[in-house]
């Protein structure tokens, strides 16, 4: 049952205002399939009124307001965050099935974007650059104006908390349109922004579908920067309406993110990370460790022991706080289940127990480990988005680079060894956009830079890097003589 909210769920944020739409969407439990309650499907005029809104908030108040208020106005929105720790943790658990104690991190972890941000607001600097004899030659950083952020149903507190909060702190007015499978926290996060004291435009939200308020958002000529973290389709889809206005685009795509196991690594060490990383949120994130390249020298101790793993872990409605939930919808389901007839050729040697009592409408899927898995199949190549992962046994170092290299994406790696060298060599060979040395996803970290290359996008997130991106760099060049 839905706690009771200090706002309806089905209204937008415009401008301050809660307001109703013309339709509405259902919101569904992933847990057992039942109706949470109605939600907005925002229409392009809701869009336009949302963009209309941030122009007068980007032009008025909060154009005039200094880096420091903006930054005392995220601090209080973080300590907000903290006292509503409890109802987002709850809001999360229903909406995107994720369990508890997972959502209550993701909760935390928004404070400590927002905590972040707020420090970081005004200590964004230009720099003085030698020139001619005559001239002195500056740059400033001043914000897009109106960014647009589309937000995937995955992790919805941590990805606003790392592009809101960045755009908000560079003085941007911000829109955003939440995954319409879970946009309660982005709803919640907004209500909360408001009691934090941001004037009334400078963060509205209107959840609604992809297809209708996602791409209204994307080619609106009064958007000048958009971010979004989902699909790579659907990245090229967004990329393309903004193209119409030629407006820069941070895409945060899919990922086959591998973690390599050399054969003097810490296994200890290195198994919870191992099996985690690939079902935490039941494999639905776009970093998750979903290969696993291990030297054949100890491939049949590693894959025994991530086995074992695989049997100990319990599935449950998030409600229960199990290791792993459900997924976000039945349709998600229907789509992980077809991809995941690619493995009928493949040896499955480990998978969880799924409870008898599991409610029968729940989106449910059985995490599952395969191995040894050629590295060209397609399992080892394709984004399931689900929880399972795959083996891959190598004999050199110089096979795991081409093997970690081998697909499409370039989001993230981890690397188990204890020679330095290897580290080192290891770090500049893989190509993503972070590498994690004997740990993988260094506890969230909000302060390190976040992004991909190949099919995993573009720009950076998390960190200075993203006040950057959610900033212009002007020159100015003055002549006196």
């Amino acid at each position: 049952m839905l706690p009771t909210l200090p706002f309806d769920p089905s209204y937008v944020l415009i401008g301050g205002t809660w307001r109703p739409t013309a339709d509405t969407l259902p919101l569904v439990n992933p847990s057992d399939g039942s109706a949470l309650c109605e939600i907005a499907r925002s229409s392009e005029a809701d869009v336009d009124a949302a963009v209309t809104a941030a122009h007068s908030a980007r032009d008025g108040a909060w154009c005039k307001m200094s880096a420091l208020e903006r930054g005392r106005c995220l601090t209080r929105l973080g300590q907000l965050v903290l006292e509503h720790t409890d109802l987002l943790t709850t809001l999360e658990t229903l909406d995107v099935g994720k369990p508890a104690t997972q959502a209550r991190a993701d909760a935390i972890a928004l404070a400590r974007y927002c905590e972040f941000y707020s420090g970081a607001a005004d200590k964004v600097h230009g720099e003085t650059i030698p020139y001619l004899d005559g001239y002195t030659v500056y740059t400033l950083r001043e914000p897009h104006g109106v960014t647009g952020h589309i937000v995937p149903w995955n992790y919805p507190m941590q990805i606003i908390g790392r592009s809101v909060g960045a755009a908000l702190a560079m003085g941007n007015a911000c829109v955003l349109k939440p995954a319409e499978d879970a946009c309660l926290t982005a709803l919640m996060f907004a209500y909360l922004a408001k009691e934090a004291g941001f004037p009334d435009g400078a963060l509205n939200v209107v959840p609604g579908l992809g297809s209708e308020a996602g791409a209204a958002l994307a080619r609106h000529p009064g958007v000048h920067h958009l971010s979004f973290t989902g699909s790579v389709q659907t990245g090229k889809t967004i990329q393309m309406l903004a193209a119409e206005n030629v407006v820069p685009v941070t895409l945060e795509l899919g990922g086959k993110s591998p973690q390599i196991v050399f054969e003097d690594a810490d296994i200890d060490a290195a198994l919870p990370f191992l099996v985690n990383a690939g079902l935490q949120n039941a494999g639905q994130t776009c970093s998750a460790a979903s290969r696993i390249l291990i030297h054949r020298r100890i491939y049949d101790t590693v894959a025994a022991r991530m086995a074992d793993a695989y049997r100990a872990k319990i599935i449950g409605p998030a409600s229960n706080d199990p290791d792993i939930g459900p997924l976000i919808s039945t349709k998600q389901k229907t789509r992980f289940e077809t991809l995941l007839k690619a493995a009928h050729d493949l040896p499955c040697i480990a998978e969880t127990p799924m409870p008898d009592d599991l409610p029968p409408n729940g989106a449910y899927v059985q995490p599952r480990l395969y191995g040894p898995v050629p590295s060209d199949h397609p399992m080892a190549q394709d984004e399931l988005f689900g929880p399972v992962q795959v083996l891959i046994p190598f004999d050199t170092e110089e096979e795991a680079v081409k093997i970690a290299n081998g697909t499409i994406y370039g989001l993230v790696a981890g690397v188990w060894t204890e020679s330095g060298a290897r580290q080192m060599r290891l770090a500049k060979a893989l190509k993503t956009g972070q590498v994690f040395i004997n740990n993988y996803g260094a506890g969230g970290g909000v302060e390190l830079p976040f992004g991909g290359v190949g099919k995993s996008g573009h720009g950076r997130e998390k960190g200075f890097e993203a006040l950057y991106s959610f900033s212009i760099l002007k020159t100015v060049a003055a002549r006196h003589g």
